[in-house]
């Protein structure tokens, strides 16, 4: 296990995490199915003198285990010093019981991660460390993805946040570090809380963070609130969350949403709450349609409510003659049942999800890989043989999940297979913390959607519109992103040589003269030029 562990104390009593002797860094667990939109992490914060942080962070990570599978880690403190425990894997998989016992405070910041910036190693997963000019430590978790890496890089070096010895200076390689490095220099001369403010208004890009330091639990969103961020209270602290369905679990009351360009700080004062950036709400609409959980609610909307209504206006949209209307479990059961609703179609089971199926530290063989869909949806044959069917899906990416699903629904004996897609098509890459396919991979890039039909197998598709999403979600459309559906993008998006999840390795390559991963950046595929130059 790999673990962050207390050294030698600081000038000033703060103990400073260094990587334990256990230590054993590889590589990312591999997935089986990369056909569906991935979410880069979930964040969780608690300031609760006299409560198990630990573990009140244990149970909301594992909360917001769907929106990060690659990484996992805790960091505590206890006014004297931060500890951080993290490895690769999920969360039941990284933390156990006597590592939580171990983590004593009245602090905690907890991370899952996906990544989006930077490669799935060890060095990557979050809550990110560093060692501020003074001694203290500041651990930091993001959600979310920056669009000035390049910039923030550029400005860190020039500062001697980070060196420019590669590798040896910075072993971790993405965005949310890098935030950490400048806000742990800034620190030298300021309050956390005060270099935060100083900060944050040259940050550009979807971000949400968790951070704290020895005693001190603050939480920011970037100006347009693109990621979710939460607050909430337990009867002797407070929780700060991704999503409202972690405050449920922890028994924490949902106080209000973190707003857009606030940063909060807790501590034995009580709560700050300051402004760094006006605010310019866009909030992802893709979280209501994948990303977040059903029993989660967003702007006092509820997430399952939300989907069940989109299902309703897909029916109205595309009506069509069927038996039987089938959700892809788990994220289309909402829609197909408001689907089934609205249409008087009735509404069944007909495939049967392996829950297991995911993130293995076992590398899959090329026999396995052939099984694909097959490995996570089986058929009730009983219930779809002679069938008409309604196969509803939250989305369509590359489309290797629905051209395998259709095609093993025929031969379990449908007569006919009519796709509904609870969301429109997706056709740009997005740039704020989904690891989105580039243009050249998003199947209804430069294919009109009797195209897509075609390439996916079925006898009819029908997507429902961004007019009647945005509806289902009872927000204003102002307040909301929808770029990966119509291109517009509410945060302005460099050249397209700065854009890339790997930008950071390969100036790390760079700079070290190392060997980096084989092609780190490239720009034509990425889809930023497409995404800048758009028509």
């Amino acid at each position: 296990m790999v673990v962050h562990q207390p050294a030698a104390a600081g000038a000033n009593g703060t103990e400073k995490a260094t990587l334990g002797p256990t230590a054993t860094p590889g590589s990312a667990p591999a997935d089986i199915d990369k056909d569906v939109p991935r979410e880069e992490c979930g964040l969780f914060g608690v300031w609760a003198p006299g409560e198990e942080v630990a573990k009140i962070t244990f149970y909301g990570i594992y909360a917001l285990q769907h929106r990060g599978q690659e990484a996992a880690g805790i960091a505590v403190g206890d006014g004297r010093k931060v500890v951080v425990y993290k490895d690769l894997g999920l969360v039941s998989q990284v933390f156990d019981e006597q590592v939580l016992s171990s983590l004593r405070g009245h602090v905690a910041v907890g991370h899952t991660r996906y990544s989006t910036t930077g490669s799935g190693k060890w060095e990557n997963a979050q809550p990110t460390f560093r060692t501020t000019a003074a001694g203290s430590g500041l651990v930091l978790g993001h959600n979310g993805n920056l669009v000035n890496t390049a910039e923030l890089l550029s400005r860190a070096v020039e500062l001697g946040a980070v060196g420019t010895g590669g590798a040896a200076d910075m072993a971790a390689t993405t965005d949310s570090d890098l935030v950490c490095g400048l806000l742990a220099h800034a620190a030298a001369d300021l309050t956390i809380e005060q270099a935060a403010l100083d900060l944050l208004p040259t940050v550009r890009g979807g971000f949400s963070l968790v951070f704290s330091d020895e005693s001190t639990l603050y939480a920011a969103r970037d100006p347009q609130g693109v990621r979710p961020l939460c607050l909430g209270r337990l009867e002797r602290g407070w929780v700060i969350a991704s999503e409202t369905a972690a405050l449920d679990i922890v028994g924490a009351s949902f106080v209000r949403e973190i707003e857009p360009g606030e940063l909060l700080a807790i501590d034995s004062d009580g709560l700050r709450s300051s402004r760094f950036a006006s605010p310019d709400p866009k909030g992802c609409l893709f979280e209501y349609v994948y990303l977040a959980r059903p029993d989660t609610t967003i702007s006092g909307r509820s997430v399952h409510a939300t989907r069940v209504e989109i299902g309703r206006k897909l029916a109205a949209e595309h009506p069509v003659e069927a038996d039987l209307v089938i959700p892809v479990p788990e994220s289309g059961t909402p829609a197909a049942i408001g689907y089934a609703q609205a249409s008087g179609i009735p509404y069944g089971q007909g495939l049967v999800k392996n829950s297991y199926v995911g993130r293995t530290f076992i590398q899959p063989s090329q026999t396995i890989r052939q099984l694909g869909i097959r490995l996570k949806l089986n058929p009730l044959r009983e219930v779809i043989r002679g069938k008409r069917l309604v196969v509803v899906d939250d989305s369509i990416v590359r489309g290797n999940t629905q051209r395998a699903l259709v095609r093993m629904l025929r031969e379990a004996g449908a007569l006919e297979v009519h796709v509904r897609i609870a969301s429109p098509p997706v056709r740009w890459p997005c740039f704020y913390g989904i690891d989105f396919a580039s243009r050249a991979e998003l199947i209804a890039n430069g294919v009109d959607i009797d195209g897509v039909r075609r390439s996916v197998g079925a006898d009819t598709l029908g997507y429902v519109s961004l007019e009647n999403l945005v509806a289902a979600s009872e927000q204003p459309r102002t307040r909301l992103c929808a770029a990966c559906f119509d291109g517009e993008y509410p945060i302005a998006l460099p050249s397209d040589e700065m854009l890339g999840k790997n930008l950071l390795e390969a100036w790390d390559a760079d700079v070290s003269g190392t060997a980096g991963p084989a092609e780190p950046v490239v720009p034509s595929s990425y889809g930023a030029q497409d995404a800048v130059q758009r028509p």
